[in-house]
């Protein structure tokens, strides 16, 4: 699609002014923080975003942690990106002794039997490697939005990292579903077939099902819990940025 043909389907979504403010907020954080990354989960929002920093080619670095454990289609999204952009996302991956003695000593698939167990195959396979990505990171971006889910209710665009000491960023906090695919569509961006298949929200595959009709968009991650738990740990100790 052509600059003008995708200027024109934002207009007639009236995305336009959304698409303005992206832009501009994401220059804006280049231009804070001399070392930012994107942290891709290779799914709709972070794709938006991921279109949003190399098309225009900001100094803004994208990595994704590949747990092991994840769908065939979102490991193709990697080199889906790298013929559309040139550009070779930065893969993460768990530390083979911890996954190994995870395995070992509760079973590889231990997270049905509790939320404990669940957060610690997390924190193996995905907040580990996160720490390890944003070492000596000023920023991190993310493709949360609001509507996600509940846990996301009060989510903010500017955030400060407790945890980690480092700026985080929501560029897409406040956009909606539709937002998300209106742009996609825009720019013809390359999206996750499991989207196709009734996955909105895609994490690792034994974790990760299709929603239900009237479900929000993370009901089909860890669908054997409560809402309130789903969370994997990697957005935590999160404070609004301060004025």
């Amino acid at each position: 699609m052509t600059a003008v043909a995708a200027a024109r389907v934002a207009q007639e979504h009236g995305l336009a002014a959304k698409i303005a403010e992206l832009d501009m907020f994401l220059d804006t954080i280049a231009q804070r923080h001399s070392s930012v990354k994107l942290a891709s989960s290779l799914a709709a929002e972070d794709m938006v975003l991921t279109h949003a920093i190399l098309s225009r080619k900001l100094g803004i670095g994208i990595f994704s942690l590949n747990t092991g454990r994840l769908h065939a289609e979102t490991l193709g999204m990697l080199d889906k990106v790298e013929a559309r952009y040139g550009y070779a996302i930065e893969q993460l991956h768990p530390q083979r002794e911890a996954v190994a003695e995870y395995v070992a000593s509760q079973g590889a698939n231990a997270f049905y039997e509790s939320v404990d167990l669940r957060k610690r195959c997390c924190e193996i396979r995905k907040v580990e490697p996160l720490n390890r990505a944003l070492a000596g990171v000023q920023a991190w971006v993310t493709g949360q939005r609001r509507e996600q889910s509940v846990t996301r209710a009060e989510l903010h665009l500017e955030e400060q990292d407790a945890a980690r000491g480092i700026a985080k960023y929501n560029p897409l906090a406040d956009w909606s579903e539709s937002d998300v695919w209106a742009y996609l569509s825009a720019f013809d961006v390359p999206v996750n077939p499991l989207h196709a298949r009734g996955y909105p929200s895609i994490g690792c595959e034994p974790c990760t099902r299709a929603v239900r009709p009237g479900e929000d968009s993370r009901a089909g991650r860890w669908w054997w819990e409560s809402r309130e738990s789903k969370e994997c740990g990697l957005h935590i100790a999160i404070a609004p940025a301060p004025n």
